[in-house]
């Protein structure tokens, strides 16, 4: 049950004239703005912890904010709550502005009720949402809350019903950020997993469906808050965090930062920034980061620094499923999203995490006309029994699914190893890339030529007289049939084979010639993704 904290008195009598009304008003405005009391900010300051109108302020541009419903109270009756009526009923709720454009925002104040959710601080949040829907602006919830307010009953539980029904109505509208700053638990850990991104701190926010006191009890299991569902955790093993930082005030800049690159809604484009960077800026060095054998490792992220503009680039689940990496990034001047397959990271294969990753960031992108770049150096999905009975072939099937389905400019560049399944399902022509570049160090194949040789020339290595010069021979004989670098170009499944080192400006040539796509969508109520 929630703690009912201190609340300052009620306001003074009636004023008689109008500017007594005034001084009320403003001594009103002055208790709202202080909140609950000193000795609840000094406790929330204790844990480490920004107040709501903190985070607010860091998270706005200076003077911008507009509160709603500051003066809102609660009705509710018994377990003492009638005494206790403190204004906004724990909720910060109101727009502003970041970096210029529009954003609505509502912050959980622990210092009230622990944050927790009652009728009114949900109607608060209900209508922020609304508003954010109709306006067709982003939506940050600053989440550091208790859960649902034991005292109000069912009445708590209906309020997170209507947020999820209002997060559910707002996907693919407008983007939607959760920031825990706090704990999470229960119910209320679905409204963050319903949106776009969630950002963490460590130590300070935790999130799970059932803590660690009931975990013990029912399973035996013994552990801590952040050893459940700390910030390393969601962003590491669960991917249920896309960020994890070490402050508050570092995430919040990077809500800021992630804001800059997205548009308000679905209906207009991410904005574009002037760069100084030149379109055709040559990669020479890119001949030497990746190597021509597909049997070395390099670190993909070299390659992205070498083509965006300024090297500068927002990578989201970084640590989690990292042999595939999803980025926000700009190419001259227009934000893109760039999916690659990452060597250093299980040789870059396809396994259950990394195609759940890579096919809600596609969705994303399609939701908020991002376009698509995808980097392929792929040596197939990841085989084993515990992929297979996991579901390999249905969490694949998201990722392709999401590329098949997706709308938005599609570029897929091809600069080594392209296997299997694995080459189809990461944007190839064949399931609708708008266009296909390779370079030179290209193998497109069903499979390696090693393993295409045992199975197809079996027969004739096992009867010969040197097997293992027999095997070389065909190994060599099928590389030279069917994984030269320009076979699939001459069958026109490659656009063309271009010169590494001009890889950024035939991009964003390619990019400028999109941008103008049109795709007309079958009529129909929704689709059936794979789940």
């Amino acid at each position: 049950m929630t703690v009912l904290d201190e609340v300052p008195a009620e306001p003074a009598a009636e004023a008689n004239d109008a500017r007594g009304r005034v001084a009320e008003l403003h001594a009103i405005r002055e208790q709202v703005r202080r909140g609950p009391s000193d000795r609840a900010t000094e406790a929330q300051k204790a844990k480490g912890k920004l107040t709501a109108r903190e985070r607010i302020d860091l998270l706005l541009d200076e003077g911008s904010f507009n509160e709603v419903e500051p003066l809102r109270r609660h009705r509710a009756t018994g377990f003492g709550l009638e005494a206790k009526r403190p204004y906004t009923d724990g909720v910060i709720t109101g727009w502003g502005t970041v970096h210029g454009r529009t954003v609505f925002v509502y912050a959980h104040d622990f210092r009230i009720f622990g944050g927790a959710l009652g009728e009114a601080h949900a109607t608060k949040i209900h209508k922020i949402m609304d508003k954010a829907i109709s306006a067709g602006a982003p939506l940050v919830s600053l989440n550091d809350g208790a859960g649902a307010r034991i005292q109000e009953g069912v009445s708590a539980l209906a309020g997170y019903g209507g947020i999820f029904q209002r997060n559910t109505r707002a996907s693919g509208v407008i983007p939607q950020i959760s920031v825990m700053l706090g704990p999470c638990a229960g119910g209320a850990a679905y409204s963050p997993a319903l949106t776009d991104f969630v950002f963490m701190v460590r130590e300070t926010s935790q999130m799970f469906i059932t803590g660690p006191d009931v975990v013990q009890a029912v399973t035996g299991e013994k552990i801590s808050q952040n050893g459940l569902g700390g910030a390393d955790v969601h962003s590491e093993v669960s991917g249920v965090s896309h960020f994890a930082y070490d402050d508050e005030q570092t995430c919040i800049e990077e809500v800021r930062y992630l804001l800059s690159m997205l548009p308000q809604n679905n209906r207009e484009n991410p904005p574009a920034t002037p760069t100084s960077d030149p379109a055709d800026r040559r990669g020479d060095v890119l001949l030497d980061l990746v190597p021509a054998d597909g049997n070395r490792s390099y670190d993909m992220h070299k390659v992205i620094e070498e083509l965006v503009d300024d090297g500068d680039y927002l990578e989201i689940h970084e640590r989690w499923a990292t042999n595939i990496i999803v980025a926000l990034a700009r190419l001259d001047g227009q934000v893109v999203g760039i999916i690659a397959n990452q060597p250093a990271s299980l040789a870059g294969v396809l396994d259950i995490e990394a195609s759940e990753k890579a096919a809600r960031f596609v969705q994303m992108c399609d939701a908020f006309n991002i376009p698509l770049v995808t980097l392929l150096d792929v040596p197939g999905f990841l085989p084993g029994v515990d992929q297979e009975h996991g579901g390999i072939i249905r969490h694949g099937a998201k990722l392709l699914y999401a590329y098949c389905n997706a709308t938005v400019p599609r570029i897929s560049l091809i600069l080594r190893k392209a296997y299997g399944g694995a080459y189809i399902v990461m944007d190839s022509q064949s399931i609708g890339a708008d266009l296909t570049y390779a370079w030179p160090t290209n193998e497109i194949a069903v499979m390696g030529a090693e393993g295409a040789a045992n199975v197809i020339f079996r027969k004739q290595i096992a009867e010969a007289d040197d097997p293992d010069a027999m095997r070389i021979a065909m190994v060599k004989e099928y590389k030279s049939e069917l994984m030269h670098p320009y076979y699939a170009a001459e069958r026109g499944l490659v656009d063309d084979v271009i010169d590494p080192a001009e890889t950024r400006e035939v991009l964003i040539r390619s990019l400028a010639m999109l941008r103008t796509k049109h795709a007309d969508l079958p009529s129909r109520k929704h689709g059936n993704p794979p789940q």
